[in-house]
């Protein structure tokens, strides 16, 4: 219920629940109430759920900037650069307890779409290019949440894999590929984990919408894999009434409804729509069951959300970012960086804490711990000096003072008012009174100059905006307002100004009114003043010279949550600005330079034969510099192997992007995924590439020795499991983890195959010295592929090779096996 009562009542019998409801009320539980809860019944003490964005966080009912303050944990391709299932399932159940915080008794994570291009814009969401590694990753992660009785959300499910035209685009898979990889992961999670709920994808598959797919919904994910949770849309995916429901999606997401408006009637004069009504509202009453809601209802307005910090979350998320980190070169040993040296800490990414990406994975982190402040906590404050050397904004900064926001009746007085925090505001929530559709705000602030100069100051906005400074106009995005890429593509493009502003104190005003935009989910505003002062011309000499007076330079350089985000594709590979330019300024000051990257994926790096070190840090979450300082100063040793292949460039990308065509990022309404299953290191193997890193590949500050590799059998009968073990030794001085992979090959293949393909890994933590038997186990379907034909996943009888190593290009170990005759099996 949406009120503060904590009374405690008995779980009710869902059938007579359900016989109790009129249809008018079944119905209304088929929408959300608003964007966060759903409906509660009060007559029949039925409360309401509510639901929080994930997956790097549970942010509650806020909006994504300001909001109630929560952990921030690292992204989902730092969690997948672990390769370690047991911290994702840590991270899982202390997540719950954020979520629980919140209200939420729902997850909206994890994110588990496959890395088919480089420049999908959401790739730091998701765990890996690849469907084992995802699958297992998700599934321990999915049984940590829900084991602490918060459900979680899988998502999305299928086939959005770039956010290019994502509410329409139909994403053209052959089947093969769309079995072995995409789905995949959704089905090792749904039979390994039990997940309580599912989130269909924006997009179509083949034509279909997947909300409106009863192949994907019913067939395949409930018939074939037997999922028994509750199916929700992405938000704004439900395309229509009876048809979607009937297909097998239960709740439309968000409310108040849109496209279900007509659903009474039609179930009214349909038995199949009111027969799918009945069986959609009990798999939600099983949801708020499943989460302990109706034992316990939740207080799940904003106002009761709390902000509290749990200290073993915080531990939790500092050594989750140091598992993460992925050393890429370490030539002459250069880190871990020595006690008692002096170090220069330079870049954008430097003052920096860039935790997390952007779109609905933002929140209002409880803090951003730059590497600046980590690498001064760590070595001590007067042996680090900074210089920024250049920036990489992709906008503007909001500036972080009192807003007063004035909201305006129709003869300009002020209605209502409120005070908040920062010169980016979304609304998500109004004081009483105001109307969310239809309202005109008046938003002021000072800007205090500190001295005479010009200054550059920009505005955007989902809504109609514009500036004046001291009353003077100064950015106009209202008269010819553009639709852009901001705000999930609802929000319109940054426009800039530059003004020369006398020291002191300068008023701002911005007028801002809502714009309806074609597609948008719900009625979403928001607007954001940036400020900045133009670097210096001296900004690169000047980090040259700190870098040469210190014993080290560490470059802190990558993108932001600007960059990579939710709505928009990403730019390219290259690094925005003057960054690579500035990595080779500071290292012909300092040969002693360590490049710090911060990224959601991978970027080229042309500098990379002249500096020593390169560690890629991502986006951490909260105690990223912590984190980062952790790895760099040896207290923790870098954990990190690469869940995507580093291409060597841009063209190496299985999509080339680099001629836009249907096949990336589509033409005409669909995107053609004709690479098939050739795919981040699949598809380096079959074009003879040689990435900048290959899959799986990581540093250690130890030696690692892989020996005495046996299989449990030679030859196996169908339906028989293997077992291949081996033994890894610490060969070095100091601990650290290793990451033994295991990827299959078949010899003898009646369909063209991938050359290898990853089925088994283990993180084994050794001491020096120390040694540990591992065993990975291969069943059927690990020799298996989908023969579309027979409709079945078949493993030809023949040879095969188990290849192990640590990474897909080093892979040492090969061990040969024979399966007698064929196997094969229909949707297991």
């Amino acid at each position: 219920m949406t009120g503060t009562s904590t009374a405690v009542s008995q779980t009710p019998d869902l059938d007579t629940l359900l016989d109790q409801l009129t249809l008018e009320e079944q119905i209304s539980l088929l929408a959300g109430a608003d964007f966060w809860r759903t409906v509660p019944i009060e007559r029949l003490n039925i409360p309401a759920l509510k639901v929080s964005d994930g997956p790097a966080g549970a942010r509650g009912g806020g909006a994504l900037v300001g909001g109630t303050p929560t952990a921030a944990f690292p992204v989902g391709i730092a969690l997948g650069a672990s390769w370690n299932v047991e911290l994702l399932r840590e991270v899982g159940a202390a997540l719950a307890l954020e979520a629980q915080d919140k209200g939420a008794g729902v997850l909206l994570a994890p994110t588990i779409n496959l890395f088919r291009s480089t420049l999908n814009g959401r790739n730091f969401e998701s765990y890996a290019e690849d469907p084992y590694l995802t699958g297992q990753l998700a599934s321990a992660y999915v049984r940590g949440l829900q084991s602490a009785g918060v459900a979680a959300t899988v998502k999305h499910f299928v086939g959005n894999e770039s956010e290019y035209q994502r509410n329409s685009i139909s994403s053209d898979i052959p089947e093969r590929a769309l079995r072995e990889l995409y789905l995949r992961p959704f089905e090792m999670v749904v039979k390994d984990a039990r997940p309580w709920a599912v989130m269909s994808s924006y997009n179509k598959v083949n034509g279909t919408y997947v909300s409106e797919s009863p192949r994907l919904l019913t067939d395949i994910l409930r018939g074939e894999w037997g999922f028994d949770g509750l199916i929700m849309s992405d938000w704004g995916g439900t395309y229509s009434s009876g048809q979607s429901l009937r297909a097998g999606l239960d709740l439309e997401m968000p409310g108040p409804s849109r496209a279900r408006t007509d659903l009474l009637e039609e179930a009214r004069t349909d038995p199949a729509t009111r027969q799918a009504v009945r069986e959609s509202v009990k798999r939600l009453l099983h949801l708020i069951e499943r989460t302990g809601t109706f034992a316990q209802p939740r207080d799940v307005s904003n106002a009761a959300e709390k902000g509290e910090e749990h200290p073993e979350t915080r531990a939790l998320i500092r050594r989750a970012g140091a598992e993460g980190a992925v050393l890429l070169k370490n030539e002459g040993g250069l880190l871990p960086l020595p006690a008692g040296a002096t170090v220069a800490v330079i870049g954008p990414n430097a003052a920096q804490g860039r935790v997390m990406g952007g779109g609905s994975a933002q929140m209002q982190a409880h803090r951003q711990v730059s590497p600046l402040d980590g690498l001064r906590a760590a070595l001590g404050a007067d042996r680090v000096t900074y210089a920024l050397g250049c920036r990489n904004d992709r906008f503007l900064p909001a500036l972080d003072l009192p807003v007063q926001v004035d909201y305006l009746g129709p003869e300009n007085q002020v209605i209502a008012s409120e005070t908040r925090r920062g010169s980016e505001v979304m609304w998500m929530s109004f004081p009483e009174g105001v109307d969310g559709d239809d309202f005109r705000a008046r938003l002021s602030l000072t800007l205090n100059i500190p001295e005479d100069g010009e200054y550059e100051l920009s505005l955007y906005s989902a809504g109609l905006s514009r500036l004046t400074v001291d009353g003077a106009a100064v950015i106009d995005n209202w008269t010819n307002w553009q639709a852009g890429s901001t705000y999930f593509a609802f929000g319109s493009d940054e426009l800039r100004a530059s003004r020369h502003l006398k020291a002191g104190a300068h008023q701002a005003v911005i007028e801002f009114v809502p714009k309806s935009v074609r597609g948008s989910v719900a009625p979403f505003s928001a607007v954001r003043l940036g400020f900045q002062t133009p670097l210096p011309e001296s900004a690169l000499a000047d980090a040259a010279r700190l870098a040469a007076q210190a014993d080290y330079a560490v470059v802190c350089v990558g993108t932001s949550g600007e960059w990579e985000t939710e709505g928009v594709d990403r730019w390219g590979l290259d690094l925005p600005g003057q960054q690579d330019e500035l990595v080779s300024t500071v290292r012909a000051a300092n040969p002693r330079t360590v490049v710090l990257l911060q990224t959601g994926g991978p970027v080229l790096m042309p500098w990379l034969g002249t500096v020593s070190a390169v560690l890629q840090g991502w986006f951490p979450g909260q105690e990223a510099g912590h984190a980062l300082a952790d790895v760099l100063t040896g207290q923790a040793d870098p954990g990190g192997r690469l869940p995507q292949i580093f291409p060597a460039r841009l063209s190496d990308d299985p999509t080339h992007p680099e001629t836009p065509d249907l096949q990336y990022p589509g033409e005409s309404g669909h995107v053609a995924y004709t690479e098939g299953l050739f795919i981040g290191y699949r598809h380096a193997d079959r074009a003879g590439l040689t990435p900048l890193f290959p899959f799986g590949f990581g540093l250690s500050y130890t030696t690692f020795e892989l020996s005495d590799a046996r299989l449990s059998a030679a030859e196996i009968e169908p339906d028989d499991h293997l077992e291949i073990s081996l033994t890894v030794r610490n060969t070095g001085k100091r601990a650290g983890s290793a990451v033994v992979q295991l990827y299959v090959r078949d010899l003898e293949s009646e369909l063209e195959r991938p050359d290898k393909e990853l089925k088994g890994f283990a993180k084994v933590g050794l001491a020096p010295g120390e040694a540990r038997r591992v065993t990975l186990p291969l069943d059927m379907r690990s020799l298996a592929y989908f023969d579309e034909a027979r409709r079945a996943w078949v493993a030809d009888a023949g040879d095969f090779e188990a290849c192990l190593g640590r990474s897909s290009a080093d892979l040492p170990i090969k061990l040969a096996f024979r399966l007698k005759s064929e196997w094969s099996a229909a949707g297991v």
